[in-house]
Order: structure tokens, then sequence, then C-alpha cells
């Protein structure tokens, strides 16, 4: 078991989270952690200024970019607002609609990339390689199960020992605990005879019938073990018994590993976010990745 409490957790300065709320019937994250708008859930039949909204709130609060993800239906709406895709996923939601991930830039230089060379590289690196059909066999010594109440401890020591900043708070104890409780995101872990080797969750929307697979963290010494791809295994195994038909992944385009786990397990590549969000202590261009459980 990773040293350390709960308590001992709450002590140290906590990371500034960025706010989730209403805005013209649609659901934005913001805030200057990401220094970004992220449009999460856009209403089916949005108001018409909902573009122009999240510019303007952009604008008043500085922001540098504005992040949308909406269905193909209105995508439009924002392109004639300035808004480019920058990535496609294509059955997205339950009727089979495609969803956008469409991007508004207010400042120029967060559209540059600095490492658009090694992201490249990286990702050609990781198409070249095949699919794997079978996983790598698993050592008796672990076994990947749903995580309960009594790991949020261990949970949270190793996201803050990989991870230096997040899109969102799961370094926080309470919010963790939140959702795990709630019946949207499903957390995974391997177990090591009682020791978390490694951690992942499926942020699941049961209305649109997709999943992100998200919040993967190996600790270091179990790493080039294939813990993640088994993790990820599992997640689909327990959304296809809940009829989930789409699940995703916005994956660190700097992370050769992530990438290639996603990769030799069936996902397509639909994109790349450019310089997208604060992870490990700076913000970071992430690609889309997808795979339909249903086909």
């Amino acid at each position: 078991m990773i040293k350390g409490g709960l308590k001992e957790q709450r002590m140290k300065p906590a990371q500034p989270q960025d706010e989730i709320e209403d805005f013209k019937g649609s659901l934005i994250q913001h805030g200057r952690n990401n220094n970004r708008i992220y449009l999460m859930q856009c209403s089916a039949l949005p108001d018409r200024d909902l573009p122009g909204g999240l510019i303007r709130l952009a604008r008043e609060k500085g922001y540098s970019k504005i992040f949308a993800k909406v269905p193909q239906s209105v995508s439009d709406l924002f392109s004639m607002s300035g808004f480019i895709q920058e990535a496609r996923i294509p059955g997205f939601y339950r009727t089979d609609e495609s969803a956008l991930f469409m991007a508004w830039y207010l400042d120029a230089a967060r559209k540059e990339e600095k490492d658009a060379m090694e992201i490249e590289k990286i990702l050609s690196m990781t198409l070249k390689k095949r699919v794997k059909e079978s996983l790598p066999g698993l050592d008796s010594r672990f076994a990947v199960r749903r995580c309960r109440e009594e790991d949020l401890d261990d949970m949270i020591q190793l996201y803050r020992q990989i991870f230096d900043s997040y899109p969102f708070p799961i370094h926080d104890p309470e919010y963790l605990l939140k959702m795990m409780q709630s019946d949207e995101i499903e957390y995974f872990c391997m177990d090591s005879g009682g020791e978390i080797a490694a951690v992942s969750s499926a942020e699941i929307d049961n209305k649109n019938s997709n999943a992100e697979m998200t919040d993967f963290a190996t600790a270091p010494a179990y790493r080039s073990r294939n813990f993640a791809r088994h993790l990820l295994a599992e997640m689909e195994s327990s959304l296809k018994e809940k009829k989930i038909k789409t699940v995703y992944t916005i994956a660190r385009a700097l992370s050769p590993g992530i990438n290639m786990v996603f990769r030799q397990s069936g996902y397509h590549y639909s994109g790349r976010l450019k310089n997208n969000t604060n992870i490990s202590g700076k913000i970071e261009s992430m690609n889309v990745w997808y795979k339909h459980l249903d086909r």
C-alpha cells in the first residue's frame, strides 16, 4: 500500500479547479486551470447564440481556447461562428450521429504546437503497429477488479504520484468519493495482493450510449506489464453488458505508451486537440481515439 493517508493528502495545497455549470441549456467546464471553456454536453436544440455566448464568456474571462463537443447536426452553427473541427467520432450518439470536437482560439499562440514534430512522430509510429486481438497473459499475483470505497486512499495517492495536475479534481477525496458513488463513472484497478498497482475509469453517458475511457495511472514500479490494456479490456466488457455502443479516449499526444494501448486494442484515431488539457503540470495536445463495441 502506498504510504500516507487522506488526512495527509488534504494538507497539501489544492490544485485550482475549473467550474462545471449550465450555460444556455448546455453543460460547460471553464476556468484558469485549463485556461479554456469546454462544452461538455451540447443541448440537442442549442440556443442559436450558444457559440457567440461562449466566445463572449471566454473573452470576459481571458481564456485562450474554447473546446466544444457537439452533434454533427448542429456543427454548422459553430462553423459559422469560426469554430474549426479538430476531431470527429462517427456513431457517437445513440442515433448513430457523429460527434465533432471543435475549437475556437482566442490566442494564436495556443494554436501553435511546440512539440508538433515529436507528436507526429509518435502518432506515425503508433499507427504502424498492428491491432493485437489477444491480451498478453496476466501474472497470477495480479487481478483486475472494480474499485471500492476502501480503495479511495490508495487511488488518490497514486493519482497524486503520477499527475502533478489534471483537468478534473481526481486528487480531491470528496470529489472522487462522489464520483465513485454515482452511476456515471466506474473505477477499476489492478490489485496486487491488496496493493493498487494501476487504476482507470469509464465515464458513462447512458443517454447517448457512449463512454470515455480515462484516468489511467500505473505506479512506476509496475510499468511495462500491460496493466492498462487489461484494465481497458475489463472496462469494455462491463460496458458491453450495459449496452454501451461507443467508447473513446482523449489521450496525451506526447505519450507513446497510452496511444499504443488504444491502437493495439482496436481503437481508431480521429484527430488531435491542440494544446487542450492541463495535465502533469502543463497544457498538452491530446489525441482522440474511438471504438464501436457493437460492431
